[in-house]
């Protein structure tokens, strides 16, 4: 049964938890904390090389086993939140983190250093697995979408802001303060947890465990749908920033300082998208949403190959404007198909919003790579664009052919509710 259920558990109980500012905030902190210690110390990689006299490359590991760290993390997490819970699961997460954390600050050498930068990924990346997971928990199913949208643009600002913060803190004080704010900062959310956060994980019917949880998940055709859904829409976004800096700087001429300025657009374009998620949402469907994202991503992408064809967006403003068009309609189709995939079996949203999250990590690593080696091995934009119209078509393809229409949906979305009505939640 792929059916979802409209009504968050306990409703009554928690309502004014599901509302409360104070919800929001642990939620973005959660979501956060992880991508936040990556991107400050971006701008210290150079220092750390320098300091222990290894090659740039070396000191990239910090950043790169980090991001292993998180897929790594997200397979593992979402499975232990929804069998032991959420709250354990988290606090656990983050106490890794801050051990990890403050064998940052002591760490002698770089391989020290690297391995401890995994561990610190390994359980701070539990906030972003167990966060879906948790406003599944609490909301409704088309209201999810729009809940992960308002996570995703509080968080992006922080985000955006965390590389400026790290270089701030490395040239004030050296790069191990970086490391003293990172274990603070993972302190003070595990603290926030452990204090405001309630336990929201449903009850499990009895024989529940993680090998029949992905069973039934994977024989879901809506589970597969939106999951790919979700996942290749992620592509996108990796696959641009893969080529992107080549074709920019080699192609184009410009510096690296103009890239950077004109990729911040994509980012601001994705951001909007979350924000107008929000406020659409509480007028249309779930499936109507994901299909405006759609439209978008689709229609952007076209426009782009178009003024490839033409060779108009060998200029960065043909280029990242119809890029814009693109990252907007992506915002509305990870947000509203992670709510689709998450909602598939309620019970088991941990699993679920682990498995995607790792797809979406290791399937992103790879097509990075790809996406370098188009923008690097080409004299035009056509071979990246050609690329992004194709997972854009294969995005839309996902939900045609395997995501079942509305109205079977709702008919089991009924029988859902009333089972889960009849054995009662926490």
């Amino acid at each position: 049964m792929h059916g979802v259920m409209g009504k968050p558990p306990n409703a009554a109980t928690d309502k004014s938890i599901a509302t409360s500012k104070l919800m929001l905030l642990l939620l973005v902190a959660m979501t956060g904390v992880a991508p936040i210690s990556l991107y400050m110390l971006v701008p210290a990689l150079p220092v750390l090389a320098a300091t222990f006299d290894r090659d740039i490359s070396i000191a990239q590991m910090t950043v790169s086993l980090f991001m292993v760290g998180i897929a790594c993390s997200q397979l593992l997490m979402g499975p232990l939140s929804d069998r032991f819970g959420r709250r354990p699961v988290l606090l656990t997460g983050l106490g890794l983190m801050v051990v990890a954390g403050i064998g940052s600050i002591f760490a002698e050498t770089l391989p020290q250093l690297i391995a401890a930068r995994f561990f610190q990924a390994l359980g701070g990346a539990s906030g972003m697995v167990v966060s879906r997971a948790i406003i599944r928990d609490l909301y409704s199913r088309d209201r999810v979408g729009a809940m992960i949208s308002l996570v995703i643009a509080v968080m992006m600002i922080a985000q955006m802001l965390s590389p400026l913060t790290g270089g701030l803190l490395e040239t004030a004080f050296g790069w191990r303060a970086i490391f003293y704010a990172i274990t603070a900062g993972s302190l003070a959310v595990a603290v926030g947890i452990a204090l405001a956060l309630p336990e929201t994980r449903r009850v499990r019917s009895e024989g529940s465990n993680f090998r029949g949880d992905v069973g039934k998940l994977i024989r879901s055709r809506a589970f597969i749908g939106y999951v790919l859904c979700q996942v290749l829409a992620s592509q996108i976004i990796f696959t641009f920033a893969g080529g992107g800096p080549y074709i920019v700087v080699t192609q184009m001429g410009r510096t690296s300082a103009e890239y950077g300025a004109w990729f911040a657009t994509t980012g601001f374009a994705y951001l909007v998208g979350n924000l107008l998620c929000v406020r659409f949402a509480p007028r249309h469907s779930l499936e109507q949403l994901i299909w405006f994202g759609l439209a978008l991503q689709l229609g952007g992408s076209l426009l782009n190959l178009a003024f490839s064809l033409t060779g108009v967006n060998q200029a960065p403003l043909w280029l990242f404007g119809t890029q814009m068009i693109v990252m907007a309609g992506n915002a509305f189709v990870m947000a509203n198909s992670a709510a689709g995939a998450i909602s598939v079996r309620p019970e088991a949203a941990g699993t679920a919003s682990g498995a995607m999250g790792f797809l979406q990590q290791g399937v992103g690593s790879l097509v990075s790579q790809f996406g370098a080696y188009l923008g690097g091995h080409s004299t035009t934009t056509l071979p990246l664009t050609a690329a992004i119209l194709i997972i854009s078509i294969a995005c839309a393809s996902s939900m045609i052919f395997l995501v079942p229409r509305r109205k079977t949906v709702v008919s089991e979305e009924m029988i859902e509710e009333a089972e889960e009505d009849e054995a009662g939640v926490m």
